[in-house]
């Protein structure tokens, strides 16, 4: 039986669009990077077709050997273009640097690729003053809903919310959360068709992608590095006993992670620490970066969740952690995400920080009903941050905006896109 998540339109306009083509009128080079089926082909096709651009996808046999046989003849007769997937021909990239250095006008060349590009060993040169790279991960809830990007972040950094507001629970929270962000995905309205769609589309990236940037020879082990990070999201990261259950040393993990990253699947999260307290934990958290991924490796999905509520916490930070990410990635003004824990076990799932030092604390609850307790965290965080700390908010489930103490709110989860 159908169980969609959400109506998705067959066009869905991307909040990056603007920024992106901002960026092609004073940048030489624009780089669209992010995961696998997030959308970047569609949304360079859009943008090169309105501009009249050629666009050379690098997933093309025959171009993608031209690349990398004769990167130089290849640019040389294409001065305007899109390049798609270019991570499949690294030699593609020195060739557009000298391009741009004899002809350095804006605009010139609009590329994507699905790792990221200009970090690690994957690309050759950093293109610096050159590039300007803009992250497009799955649709966030804003882009499904066709609304305008969310003020969540702008609201929280200057704690501007009501002491009382009835806002209404998300509609359908838990189905939004198991079914994710990733287009194609979404598109396919069955539970275990979304779910196969994942699970080979995570075995896709460790058997196939993985070797465009690296080369890994274990690739049954990065399969089984993806289960077990799944079964990890969330929680405090431990190399050594990831390592021991996968049969590796922890330098391997340590590697392979690294290219996890870099294919936009996890993302570490470090410790919040500030100089003078020492009873803060210092190791990081792993999360992924689509909730509706990491449901399907943990085969969990909405009947489950229904089954066993307690579930829905790890999907629900998961969840949350995503929609941020996206959010941060849009706003010129970057923030960090970071998680607060000391050593009494009193944790925060995730700080954000922007300069010149403010700062948001947030908590992830699964639940409806608040309790005094679920606010230990934030104000334990209040008290090690001092003035630096602008407001506390617990995410739930409820159907409430409210204050509960100084500078301190729950709300529901709706308001990462409704707010």
């Amino acid at each position: 039986m159908p169980d969609r998540a959400v109506k998705v339109e067959s066009f869905v306009r991307r909040h990056a669009e603007e920024p992106i083509r901002t960026a092609l009128t004073d940048t030489r080079i624009v780089a669209i990077v992010g995961p696998r089926q997030s959308g970047k082909t569609t949304l360079a096709q859009r943008i090169a077709r309105d501009e009249n651009r050629p666009f050379i996808t690098l997933d093309d046999v025959q171009f993608r050997q031209f690349a990398r046989n004769d990167p130089i003849g290849l640019v040389r007769g294409l001065p305007f273009a899109a390049f798609d997937e270019v991570q499949r021909a690294p030699e593609l990239i020195l060739a557009l640097k000298k391009r741009v250095d004899e002809d350095p006008r804006p605009g010139s060349y609009l590329i994507t690729g699905s790792v990221d590009l200009f970090k690690g060993s994957i690309s050759p040169d950093s293109l610096a003053g050159r590039v300007e790279t803009i992250e497009l991960l799955p649709f966030s809830q804003a882009e499904i809903a066709a609304t305008g990007p969310s003020r969540f972040l702008e609201r929280a950094f200057s704690g501007d919310f009501p002491a009382f507001e009835a806002k209404g629970a998300a509609n359908d929270l838990i189905k939004r959360v198991v079914a994710g962000g990733f287009p194609e995905a979404l598109s396919r309205p069955v539970t275990a068709r979304r779910r196969a769609w994942f699970r080979a589309y995570a075995r896709s990236l460790a058997e196939r992608d993985v070797s465009d940037i690296a080369a890994v020879t274990k690739l049954d082990e990065m399969v089984r590095l993806v289960d077990h990070a799944a079964v990890s999201a969330g929680q405090l990261l431990n190399m050594s006993q990831l390592g021991s259950r996968l049969g590796v040393d922890s330098k391997t993990v340590e590697r392979w992670l690294v290219l996890l990253e870099h294919m936009f699947v996890v993302r570490r999260v470090r410790a919040w620490r500030r100089s003078g307290l020492k009873r803060l934990v210092k190791a990081p958290k792993l999360h992924f970066l689509d909730s509706g991924l990491l449901a399907a490796l943990r085969h969990t999905g909405t009947a489950e969740v229904a089954g066993d509520r307690q579930s829905l916490g790890p999907l629900l930070e998961c969840f949350v952690f995503a929609e941020l990410s996206k959010a941060v990635a849009l706003r010129e003004e970057k923030s960090t995400i970071s998680h607060y824990r000391d050593k009494d076990g009193v944790e925060v799932d995730l700080v954000l920080e922007r300069s010149p030092g403010t700062m948001v604390g947030i908590e992830v609850k699964a639940g409806a009903t608040l309790r005094p307790r679920d606010f230990r965290g934030l104000e334990r965080l209040r008290e090690a941050a001092g003035e630096k700390f602008v407001c506390g908010i617990v995410l739930h489930d409820g159907e409430q905006v409210q204050q509960t103490g100084s500078g301190l709110f729950g709300m529901p989860v709706s308001m990462l896109w409704d707010a």
